[in-house]
């Protein structure tokens, strides 16, 4: 149970506080190496390493490369897939910052204007050794969030026609607002000339005020009663409704600066801020809040850890009653409930340092090991949520780095060569061994923000997974992309469905044996939401809400967004603000019927 909030934690934190891509090319084969038992709980304390560098994928145990599509060699000592650079740590771009070149099929960071991926084509040839490549890990898994819905109440969204092919009154959305009250006086009728089968804007709300230099607003959480949403240094909760204040703003000393991507099955989230302005401020405040309530639960602050070990930036995933928190070289385990240390990751093995982590249905822990020796490269873990024992290890090859995953569960892995700018994208089974990977040509085109000081294994937008198939958009310049439905035993397309406009379509989430997918708003048409089945022989998607053209404007400004399709309503954000004085920037909108 959650501290009462005059109570401190036993063991824990005390009372609350009032407060671009390019075409990959496969690696070069090298002799296999054997492979890594699972390793036991970490131990001992941290050294001195220097930072880590691109480290290599699944280190099974080498036999001879074995010819793939393109007859060349991949990530794991066997043709591989497609490839991507990344830096040391699989740094990508973050939202709102200028977009950098990324590698074929690989995740792509919105640019500002909302389009998307303006880096095309890689050669095909690199692409298929790519694939191959993947074949020869054995078996380890990765895992990220799980891309579950937040329904907070477990109901299934409405899908249906996006109306009766009436259009109603105006009906103005309510308390446009900053975030502060019931919104300011001008309010703006996105209803007013609703055509026949247009969507209403239930509600939107005006971001608040954010330093000339821009400022994050990361995460968006919808509950059955409360939309919530960071901005800058405030918490806002809003009516999924009717759009009103649901709680009176939070507002944190400094700028947030982490939260936690998932709630827990109460509709709890934790929100951490900086401890200070000056540049050797640290991300180590801790808050947790209810996201129905907006009651202030355990507050506390992280260690910094041992030397060269830092908390300039977190990252901070939920598993269970799990809080992870992720420093550059180790992290911390606390109970969400009560703020109690659980247990640390520290340094393992061969000079082995945790530097990143994902949450979800597991938890995921990447190591950067043997930084400055011949041998460096990257393992992964599944680690006990509750005790931090080492379920299984995955080592890499030299020269690959695990730079996301699109999936916890089921577990879908995201790798990269910046040495040979190559890429891989590769299933794994429930206990951690190889299952297959994506075998085929194709410029893919998920939405993934840049982590400036660390790598962010989540929150790639657009990477769905059920049970069976993984969803990926293509990349798509101009015009309609498509999107693929992947067999997740095979590594092999089942079927692929264009867009059913002139624009790309991304999918959101799996719902009743459907893949709800949004279809983006381009500078001229406003978005929509459609359902597409995900079994059988037609796959023709299916108008669920079409936008209005009064916020087309709106829908493709956004820099960086976050989207959620929830009981039938349908929510878009932007993830970053640009601190333009000269007019009253949009945070967050939501549709429906």
């Amino acid at each position: 149970m959650a501290q009462p909030p005059n109570q401190p934690p036993q063991g824990g934190f005390g009372p609350p506080e009032n407060q671009p891509p390019q075409p990959p090319v496969p690696p070069p084969a090298q002799p296999p190496q054997a492979p890594q038992p699972p390793q036991a709980a970490p131990q001992g304390g941290f050294g001195a390493p220097s930072a880590p560098q691109p480290q290599p994928p699944y280190g099974y145990p080498q036999q001879p490369p074995q010819p793939g599509p393109y007859a060349q060699p991949g990530p794991y000592a066997q043709p591989g897939p497609y490839g991507q650079p990344s830096g040391p740590y699989g740094q990508q771009p973050g939202y709102g910052y200028p977009q950098q070149p990324q590698y074929p099929g690989a995740p792509g960071v919105p640019p500002a204007g909302g389009s998307r991926n303006p880096f095309k084509g890689r050669p095909a040839l690199v692409v298929g050794a790519a694939v191959a490549a993947l074949l020869v890990i054995g078996g380890t898994v990765f895992a990220v969030t799980a891309g579950k819905d937040d329904k907070g109440d477990g109901k299934k969204p409405v899908a249906g026609p996006s109306d009766d092919g009436k259009a109603t009154g105006s009906g103005a959305p309510v308390n446009p607002g900053d975030g502060s009250g019931d919104g300011g006086e001008e309010q703006e009728d996105f209803n007013a000339g609703r055509a026949s089968g247009e969507a209403k804007v239930l509600w939107y709300k005006e971001a608040p005020d954010a330093p000339a230099s821009g400022a994050d607003a990361p995460g968006m959480w919808i509950t059955s009663k409360t939309a919530v949403k960071a901005a800058y240094k405030d918490l806002v909760a809003y009516d999924v409704g009717d759009g009103r204040p649901a709680w009176d703003p939070i507002t944190f000393p400094q700028k947030i600066c982490a939260v936690t991507p998932q709630k827990t099955a109460d509709d709890k989230i934790v929100v951490a801020y900086m401890s200070g302005t000056s540049d050797r401020a640290d991300c180590n405040q801790l808050q947790q809040i209810d996201l129905n309530t907006g009651a202030k639960g355990w507050s506390g602050e992280v260690a910094d850890g041992e030397l060269f070990d830092s908390t300039t930036t977190i990252g901070m995933s939920l598993t269970g009653n799990t809080l992870m928190v992720g420093r550059s070289m180790s992290g911390t385990a606390y109970d969400v409930r009560t703020g109690k240390k659980l247990f640390d990751k520290k340094k393992y093995g061969d000079a082995c340092f945790p530097t990143a982590f994902a949450g979800g249905t597991k938890l995921i822990a990447v190591s950067s090991c043997a930084a400055t020796d011949p041998e460096e490269h990257d393992e992964l873990q599944e680690l006990d949520p509750a005790t931090g024992k080492v379920k299984w290890t995955q080592k890499f090859d030299k020269g690959w780095t695990v730079a996301r995953t699109y999936s916890v569960d089921p577990l879908v892995v995201y790798s990269t060569n910046s040495d040979k700018n190559t890429w891989n994208i590769a299933t794994f089974k429930p206990g951690g061994g190889f299952r297959s990977q994506v075998g085929f040509d194709e410029d893919f085109a998920p939405e993934c923000g840049w982590a400036v000081l660390q790598r962010n294994l989540q929150g790639c937008l657009g990477a769905v997974t059920d049970a069976s198939t993984l969803y990926l958009p293509t990349d798509a310049t101009t015009g309609a992309n498509e999107i693929v439905a992947i067999d997740l035993a095979t590594g092999k397309e089942k079927w692929r469905v264009k867009s059913p406009s002139d624009a790309s379509a991304l999918p959101v989430t799996v719902e009743g044996g459907k893949l709800v997918a949004y279809v983006e708003a381009s500078y001229s048409a406003p978005g929509q939401v459609v359902s597409i089945p995900t079994t059988g022989s037609a796959h023709q998607p299916v108008k669920l809400l079409q936008m209005p053209e009064s916020t087309t404007e709106i829908e493709s400004g956004f820099s960086s967004r976050d989207l959620a399709w929830v009981d039938g309503r349908f929510y878009l954000s932007t993830t970053r603000l640009t601190g333009r004085d000269d007019e009253k920037e949009k945070l967050m909108l939501a549709y429906g019927k």
